[in-house]
This record gives C-alpha cells, structure tokens and sequence, in this order.
C-alpha cells in the first residue's frame, strides 16, 4: 500500500504491520477503548521495527516477538482468567482481572503517539492530566466505598450511609456520594467526615499525602505546559518586550510605538510566522527542503522567469525565501530605489500608487509578484551606472501596503548564490529576463549592442595585454637563463684563476729553497 503504510511479505499473503505508519497509530486509537474500560470499570466489578527500518520476514517478526517482554506481557493479559469467577465467585473481581492491567502500557504507547501526532499537544496534555486526576478520585472513592462496606454502612458518620436509608440503595447514588467523598479528601479543601477509626485515619492520611503528590504534579505539568507555550510563542513570534524596551528608552513617539505594538499584535492574532528557518533549524536539510518546497514552490512556479527552471533550482531558491510582514500603508518599495529584491504575495493586497501616495493605478493580490527583473542584472533603457546595475535595477513604481500584508523575499545575493551552481540556468534567466524587458519595452536595445561592443573591445585589449606580458615573461625569462649562465662562467674562470696563482706560490717557493718546480 501507499507510504509503506502496510507492507506485503513475498509468497504467502501476509500483511505486516508498521509500528510507525498510520494503521499501527489508527489501532491504538481504537485500543484505548478497552484499556479505558478496564481501568475504569474493573474496579467498579472489583511488526517491530529494527533501526527505522520495518521487517518483514515472518520468522524475524515470530522471533522477535517471542523473545520479548511483552510477549509474555500480552499473552499474560489475555488469559482467561474470567473463568475463575465459575470456582471463586464474584467475591474477589480485582483479583481475578488484575491481569488486564498488563495493556496499560499500550495507553501510554497511544497517548504519546497522540501527543506526537496532534497539532496541539500543549492541549493534550492538560486533557491527559485531567484524565488522570479523575481515574485517581474514581479508584479512591471505590476504594473508599469498599472500605466502608469492610466496616460498615452507617456505622459512623465518615463511612457511606446505611443501604438501608431511601435514596442511598441505588448504584448511581453510592458512585456519586463515594466519588464526591474522595474528591473533597484529593483536593484538600475541607469539610470532610472526621475518622473515627484508625483505618479510616490511615486511609485520610494515605489519600493527604497522595493529594500533595498530586498537586505538586499538577503544578509541575502545568508549568510545563506553560513554559512550552511561551517557548513555541518564542520560536514563532519575535520578542516584543525586547522591541518595546528599546523603543521606550529612545523616546520613540508614541505613534510609532503604538504601529509596532500592532503589528505584533497582528502576527499572534494571525498565528503569522516570523522566522521559518528558526523553527525548522533541526530537520535534516533534505527534509528541511522538502518542507519548505511544499509550503512555497507554488509560489516560486508562478514568476514567469522561473517557470521553465529544473527542480533542483527551485528548491534551492525556495529554502532562500524570506517572510516580510508589511503594515497598513506602509511602502514596500518607492520609485527609483534600487531593487535587490522580488516579493510573492502570500496574503494581503498591495497598490501601486503615485507619488503622492493617495491615487492608486493597480491592486495586487494574492498570489501575484513583483520586482523579479530588480533580481538579474539586466540593464534598462541604458540610463544606470554600472554600479547601480551591479546592486540592483531601479524601481518603476511605489507599492505600498493597504492592510497588513504577508509577502515573501527573494535576494539579488540569495540567486546569485544558488545560480553560482547553475551556470546555464543564469544564462537562461538572463536571456528570459531580456524577452520579458523587451516585451515591456524598457529594454534600450542600442545601448546593450554598445554595451556589448564594449565588453568585446575591453576582452580584446585584456587578451592583447595578456600576450604582451607573456611576451615580457618570455624575454624575461631568456635574461634571467643567460644572468645565470654567466654567473655560472665567470664563477670557472675565478676557480681556474685560484689554482693558477697557487701554482705560481708554490714554484716561489721551491725557487727559494733551491729545489726546482715540479714542472
């Protein structure tokens, strides 16, 4: 089946189960229904996987399974030991059917598969906790119900009153009263029975501690909870303390800090994302990718440029969006910025407008963008310098905000970055971004011929600088050899200069002693 959900073993028709996929999780679901009734209604009667990787050889599986605990912990479970109520009666129902208890660790299996597959654990976890504390008072007060039938209804005023009195015969009344009895002991709040016995003292005493027990766990899962809130909180939103301390200690006006506390405002109350890269900073970078390709790749596939890009581009470019929020009549752009970005419209709607900022030529909506030619250097109507080319193309229009709107950036240096590894996907942006400059008619036509006749003349006196210093290296190199020669040859002769004029000594010498010279 689809997603390895369920996986077929080869020759005999036998369905493996994957303890991660869907079914497996399905199925749990389905399990709580029993182990909740055994939990709460027992009292009242008195595949594997093997490094991420599913199994599916039968003999594997029968093998691993037989060997291990719960093995035994589930055939334990299941055994029948209801039969024994044919030789012991219904006396002792706890006794009998403890072994049920054997599954629970199937309900904790399930509530953290739940609490891993939700999309708000923060909530499962307080509905678990109040699960909890209502199994624990369910089991005190039948605990308590038991014991004041092991001493006697009525006979003081802190057991269950006498069966006997109308209206405390009926099952729903002794639950009731029992389960009311034990959640005034649980909570500490009073106005209990006073004990009279000193089993009913060990068993107000032994219910005191479990309430304190109980509610430093409360507190503790609460403070959990609300710890994990606010860090999520901080993980999608910006700190906005930080923000207005800053803008508070500059005397900032308070016009302007009230945008900025609107616009905080705005992003919590629109559950609106400010740092994507922050919160997915953990996963694995294919997966990371393949995140954003599913959340954003729409979006890039709408620009006419990209259209025609491989995949393998585009995904790189989608991990390289930014998202901006922009508020009510806020400018996204004005005419003659230089542009070092495009934006996708995400949510909101945007005017062009004059420069007075009231009339307006257009509206931009959803899914629609602008500013992709201020992303490739393509220079328009030959007016811009050739470091404004280099930066970025003059804008031709104001774009300003009308609500808040959510848009999402990308860079000049971001593509530069990624087409660094494309080299033919940046010729064939170039060339689409010159089609589509073209078709506007912002594209001086001369002026990139003379542009590129330029270059040319520039690449041929680079080309003929460089044969001339290869010629200089050359005649240089011929100098340095015969420097060297000569130095080789003049160091010769002083050798051969040396033993002549040692020569000379020596037969000097023999002159003066009168002994001639060895010819």
């Amino acid at each position: 089946m689809a997603d390895s959900i369920l996986g077929q073993s080869s020759g005999e028709k036998n369905w493996i189960v994957d303890p991660s996929g869907d079914w497996y999780y399905r199925w749990l679901i389905v399990m709580i229904v029993p182990i909740m009734y055994n939990w709460i209604i027992l009292i009242c009667r008195a595949g594997f996987l093997e490094q991420g990787v599913l199994i599916q050889d039968r003999s594997q599986i029968s093998r691993h399974y037989r060997l291990s605990f719960t093995f035994l912990r589930d055939l334990a479970s299941v055994f029948p030991t209801d039969l024994l109520y044919l030789l012991v009666g219904t006396g002792m129902p706890v006794v009998v059917r403890a072994n049920r208890f054997l599954q629970t660790p199937r309900l904790f299996e399930a509530f953290d598969r739940i609490e891993t597959h939700t999309a708000h654990p923060n909530s499962f976890r307080i509905a678990k906790l109040l699960l909890y504390i209502f199994i624990t008072i369910h089991w005190n007060s039948c605990f308590y119900f038991a014991l004041s039938g092991l001493i006697g209804y009525g006979t003081d005023e802190w057991v269950y009153p006498n069966a006997s009195i109308p209206g405390f015969e009926r099952l729903r009344r002794q639950y009731l009263y029992s389960f009311y009895i034990s959640t005034l002991i649980l909570t500490t709040v009073g106005d209990t029975p006073t004990p009279q016995r000193e089993v009913e003292f060990l068993f107000m005493a032994a219910d005191f501690l479990l309430a304190v027990m109980g509610f430093a766990t409360i507190m503790g899962s609460i403070t959990s909870v609300v710890a994990n809130m606010n860090q999520a909180d901080a993980s999608f939103y910006p700190d906005q303390d930080l923000v207005k301390g800053y803008l508070h200690s500059r005397r900032v006006s308070r016009r302007l800090q009230r945008r900025v506390v609107n616009w905080y405002q705005h992003l919590q109350m629109n559950k609106k994302i400010a740092n994507e890269a922050r919160i997915l900073q953990h996963l694995p970078g294919r997966l990371r990718a393949q995140v954003a390709v599913s959340v954003h790749l729409p979006a890039l596939r709408k620009v006419q440029i990209f259209q025609h890009c491989e995949q393998s581009l585009l995904e790189e470019l989608v991990l390289k969006l930014q998202p901006q929020i922009y508020g009510p009549g806020e400018y996204v752009c004005r005419k003659g910025d230089i542009g070092r970005e495009m934006y996708f419209i995400r949510e909101g709607q945007l005017a062009v407008v004059d420069d007075d900022g009231v009339t307006q030529y257009a509206i931009l909506g959803e899914g629609l963008y602008f500013g992709e030619i201020s992303i490739i250097n393509i220079k328009e109507d030959g007016k811009e310098d050739r470091r404004e080319v280099m930066s970025g193309n003059r804008r031709t229009a104001n774009i300003r905000s009308i609500g808040y709107s959510d848009l999402f950036c990308l860079s000049k240096e971001d593509l530069a970055e990624v087409l660094a590894e494309f080299p033919s996907a940046k010729a064939a942006l170039e060339a689409k971004g010159r089609e589509i400059l073209l078709k506007m008619d912002k594209l001086d036509v001369n002026a990139e011929a003379a542009e590129i006749a330029q270059q040319q003349e520039e690449q041929r006196r680079t080309a003929a600088l460089e044969d001339r210093l290869d010629a200089l290296q050359t005649k240089l190199a011929r100098m340095l050899a015969g420097l060297e020669s000569g130095a080789f040859k003049l160091a010769l002769r002083l050798e051969q200069l040396e033993w002549q004029m040692r020569g000379w000594g020596e037969e000097a010498e023999g002159e003066e002693e009168g002994t001639p010279a060895e010819p």
